[in-house]
């Protein structure tokens, strides 16, 4: 099995920031160079990404080099404002949304951060089986309204129509993984750059639950093996236009 990275020693110049910065102590530092341990990477790229000579190349991955942008050049209080101006979307247009920025959308995803990056997060757009998966939510929910679920008290207030789960949008798609702190994070990174992009977003907690109940839903949607549905992002182009921020309640915290 090939080292997880490769370090050119023609570039290295033993300065050590990649041996310092390295999570694991993967990374040594001998005769004036870097070099790697028998075992330990973890494939994270933080030495990759700090080398200033180059010399450093993941081995199973592409490594072009892009340089960073800090979130530093951006308007802090711009992107503070624009994080309390989000609302959860329940209408939209038909208009569909372009293959480009489902592309941003899921490489925002890609790049969320993953605990001891296990980069263990599934995506999965539910596309030409959109319209039957929301029925088989819609069947659940109106055989819950039969018969008294869990859920009475909500589902006697509500209609259960026809696009109750996925409210007429065009793309939805599914983030499930083994942990779910690693596809929540995952589903709010996506979320931003879908807002960013002048879409809006709603997470389906409903479709979620769904996807617990119903083994037909998840062999539907090929729920990896394994996995769980974490979360569920239905998206397109917002039909409505909100004017103000809404206030929220007092901060709660604790200083110790």
């Amino acid at each position: 099995m090939s080292d997880p990275i490769t370090i050119d020693e023609n570039k290295c110049i033993g300065c050590s920031l990649c041996v310092r910065d390295c999570p694991n102590s993967y990374l040594f530092l001998a005769d004036n160079k870097a070099h790697t341990k028998e075992s330990g990477c973890m494939e994270c790229g933080h030495c990759y990404a700090i080398c200033p000579q180059n010399a450093i190349r993941l081995t199973n991955y592409d490594c072009d080099e892009i340089p960073v942008v800090p979130m530093t050049d951006i308007n802090s209080a711009e992107l503070l404002s624009a994080m309390k101006s989000r609302r959860s979307i329940r209408h939209f247009t038909t208009q569909e949304v372009e293959d480009v920025k489902i592309q941003n959308i899921l490489e925002a995803g890609r790049y969320s951060p993953t605990g001891g990056n296990a980069q263990n997060v599934s995506y999965t757009i539910l596309g030409s089986r959109q319209k039957q998966a929301e029925k088989i939510c819609v069947d659940l929910f109106r055989t819950g309204q039969k018969l008294g679920s869990a859920f009475v008290g909500f589902l006697k207030r509500v209609e259960i129509t026809d696009d109750f789960f996925f409210k007429g949008a065009p793309l939805v798609i599914v983030i499930s993984g083994k942990n779910r702190v690693n596809a929540s994070i995952a589903a709010a990174y996506m979320e931003i750059m879908a807002e960013s992009m002048g879409l809006g977003v709603l997470y389906s907690g409903f479709f979620t639950i769904c996807a617990k109940l119903s083994g037909k839903l998840r062999k539907l949607i090929e729920l990896p093996k394994g996995e769980r549905v974490v979360t569920c992002l239905v998206i397109g182009y917002p039909a409505v236009k909100y004017q103000r921020i809404v206030p929220r309640k007092r901060l709660r915290i604790k200083k110790l």
